[in-house]
């Protein structure tokens, strides 16, 4: 069967009168708030309670209707059909070596959820399972949130989510027989497990809030102690309390497990230090940091020698050092800020220096006192991650990718300072009919801002090119160059895929993170609006070929700009996005994100700014694009109330011809609990976005 084929051909738009597309009735309630003396009217607040059967029957009304839509697209079942060829390929992760035993996930292909293997020796053709969590649960929406062994590798904790939400359980095993012990936590959220011998581990949660699981504000994060063999309800409390809540509070064990270090924040952004000498009988916790004005994280300690990576008077990132004898910290530089954004792993007893480089990864190698060793030469251009390790260790392992190459496994010799490679998986497509530019542009305030685009080779640059634009600009979260299968399903048929890097990421440091945050936060938008304007000057495409992509801050992203400018694109598709700026922080682990968004009751100068662009907030009478607002029922991090408001505003003010439709899925969260609930939600975002644009796949695909 032939897939690579030129161009998406015309299909019938999907275009409708508001007459012609029926909502269902959504009721108002009178409900309100008060900002420094402004009323701003609520009517949807009612949606906000995920328990209410008004609620219920809502969102499985509104379900209806959009899938009534859906359903009438012809190519969407092929197109949900040719996304499982696409992953019908093996996909392997980094093999860790743990005790006796190397361990690695694999999947063969469509199966939901990776398998968690091991083998003694590497050479060994497969080894046996360890975990599997494909049985977790009959329906595959149970998955495996993470695992960690004790120092020896005898014992392990792992993490288990249900539906897709943010909390978890934590269960302990017996690794040489793999037998689950009695010790199973419930109830646990944003947590690691950090072993202490085998006796027991530190880990995190949120003290009792009252009210929805899913939805209840989530302010006293709490690192306890189990011990193993006994109940939680009589695990220790190492660090916080309800009279001075932290809402981000974590632990972890240096790997010679004589220090704990302890970090605490109030946001995503900085954070407390303390640190405890486990060595020492008796030894209490010790602040080392105790505002939280810069980022602290121990990667690893030399004797009583701690090493940590900072922004403190280093907005790039720098690793320092500070004695732990020492009655007050003082730090002293180990490797230097420099003028790429740096990220740190350790293995083997070296460090190394992960920087990005115009958003690219670059890895230089050093001692643990900061003496350049070498540069690991890397397979290509792309994104690099991997290099940590247990300090014996020779060998290590990382994985390479790019837009067109999938993530392959390479060995690292560290006395060589050379690669070989390990892994490559065999995904059914050909990388040389592809091609990804790097593309400077200027924003608004002439900030350059890099874009890579990435499409088929020998696109005609006409401007009809179906062109997904994909933006987050947030939290310091950096968009690297990566490749998802998923798009090989729009790249083959001749669509472009366009990922700039905004303000408010952190691929230029935190200068380039704060530049996007709270009074600042409108230069993201101006960012994305720049990108989709380049992309039409120069003829990649045009706005009646143009989808606004991202998820949770880039489905406020989406919904920021559609609502700013909503003839910059035909298609909006904003995801388990913030929408309701002025009541996010009441919610769940909200009030976390201030530091870059700001609140509403800030003062009155933020609140009006909020306000302004707040999607929900920004809605009046007028012509948008064809929106598909995606969300999720087990979304415990941005409610799904932030959706429904937004897309029921929305469509009760539409006045265009182009559609407004609302997917609701269940049994998922944040993301989709398991692949083929994420395909499915997938298949129906390029349906709908090509439908819309009035094309289709080639006829070649639909055979």
């Amino acid at each position: 069967m032939k897939y690579l084929i030129p161009l998406f051909a015309l299909a019938a738009a999907c275009s409708k009168t508001p007459e012609q597309m029926t909502y269902p009735l959504t009721p108002k309630s009178i409900a309100s708030d008060e900002y420094f003396g402004t009323e701003v009217l609520d009517p949807y607040r009612w949606m906000e309670d995920d328990t209410s059967q008004v609620t219920a029957e809502w969102t499985e009304e509104e379900n209806k209707t959009t899938f009534a839509f859906l359903d009438k697209i012809p190519f969407r079942p092929l197109l949900r059909k040719r996304l499982d060829e696409l992953f019908n390929y093996e996909r392997m992760g980094a093999p860790d070596k743990q005790g006796a035993y190397y361990y690695y996930y694999l999947n063969d292909g469509l199966q939901n959820h990776s398998v968690l293997y091991r083998k003694e020796n590497l050479r060994e053709k497969k080894g046996e399972v360890f975990l599997d969590p494909n049985t977790f649960s009959k329906d595959g929406t149970t998955k495996l949130s993470g695992i960690s062994f004790s120092k020896d590798g005898s014992r392990a904790g792992y993490l288990v989510s249900k539906g897709g939400a943010d909390w978890n359980e934590i269960v302990v095993i017996d690794a040489k027989s793999k037998q689950q012990l009695e010790d199973t936590l419930r109830h646990v959220k944003f947590t690691g497990v950090a072993w202490r011998g085998n006796d027991g581990f530190y880990y995190s949660s949120y003290s009792a809030t009252g009210g929805s699981a899913l939805s209840a504000k989530t302010n006293h994060h709490i690192l306890y102690y189990h011990k193993i063999g006994t109940p939680q309800k009589e695990d220790k409390v190492i660090f916080g309390d309800e009279k001075n809540p932290r809402r981000y509070v974590n632990g972890r064990l240096t790997e010679d497990e004589r220090f704990l270090a302890v970090t605490a924040a109030n946001s995503t952004t900085g954070n407390e230090l303390y640190i405890q000498d486990l060595s020492k009988p008796n030894s209490k916790l010790m602040p080392v940091v105790t505002s939280m004005e810069h980022e602290y994280d121990v990667v690893t300690n030399d004797g009583d020698r701690i090493l940590a990576r900072t922004n403190f008077e280093a907005p790039n990132g720098k690793v320092a050092e500070m004695y732990a004898s020492q009655e007050t910290p003082q730090w002293k530089d180990v490797i230097p800020e420099t003028s790429n954004p740096l990220f740190v792993s350790v293995g083997g007893g070296k460090i190394f220096a992960r920087y990005l480089r115009d958003v690219k990864t670059e890895v230089r190698q050093f001692d643990l006192y900061g003496k350049l060793e070498g540069v690991v030469k890397l397979p290509g251009i792309g994104t690099a991650y991997g290099f940590d390790g247990k300090q014996e260790e020779k060998d290590l392992y990382y994985t390479f990718t790019s837009f067109t190459s999938p993530p392959a496994i390479y060995k690292y010799s560290i006395p060589k300072k050379t690669s070989e490679l390990y892994f490559r998986p065999a995904a059914a497509f050909n990388p040389d009919d592809y091609e990804t530019e790097q593309v400077f542009y200027n924003s608004k305030d002439g900030t350059r801002i890099p874009m890579f685009i990435t499409y088929k080779k020998g696109m005609t640059k006409n401007g009809e090119n179906a062109t997904l634009l994909y933006g987050y600009g947030g939290f310091s979260i950096s968009l690297l160059p990566e490749f998802k299968t998923s798009l090989m399903a729009w790249l083959e048929n001749g669509g472009v895929y366009a990922q700039p890097n905004l303000r408010g990421g952190g691929e230029y440091g935190e200068k380039w993170h704060l530049a996007g945050t709270k009074m600042n936060k409108q230069n993201v938008f101006d960012d994305f609006i720049a990108a989709a304007e380049y992309l039409h000057a120069q003829k990649y495409t045009s706005p009646d070929f143009t989808a606004l992509m991202g998820g949770s801050n880039g489905g406020l992203l989406v919904g920021a700009v559609m609502t700013q400018r909503p003839d910059l694109a035909k298609v909006a598709l904003p995801a388990v996005g913030v929408m309701d700026m002025l009541r996010y922080h009441k919610f769940t682990s909200g009030a976390g994100w201030a530091y870059d968004f700001g609140t509403a009751e800030d003062s009155e100068e933020m609140f009006k700014y909020l306000k302004k662009y707040s999607p929900l907030h920004a809605l009046k009478s007028g012509a948008y694009p064809a929106t598909l607002v995606t969300t999720a029922d087990h979304d415990d991090r941005v409610v799904p109330a932030h959706s429904f408001k937004f897309a029921a505003t929305l469509q009760e003010v539409q006045t265009g011809s182009n559609p407004v439709l609302i997917r609701i899925d269940t049994k998922s969260g944040h993301g989709a609990s398991n692949l083929s609930k994420q395909l499915d939600v997938t298949a129906d975002q390029y349906s709908f976005a090509l439908f819309c644009m009035g094309k289709k796949p080639a006829d070649d695909l639909l055979k």
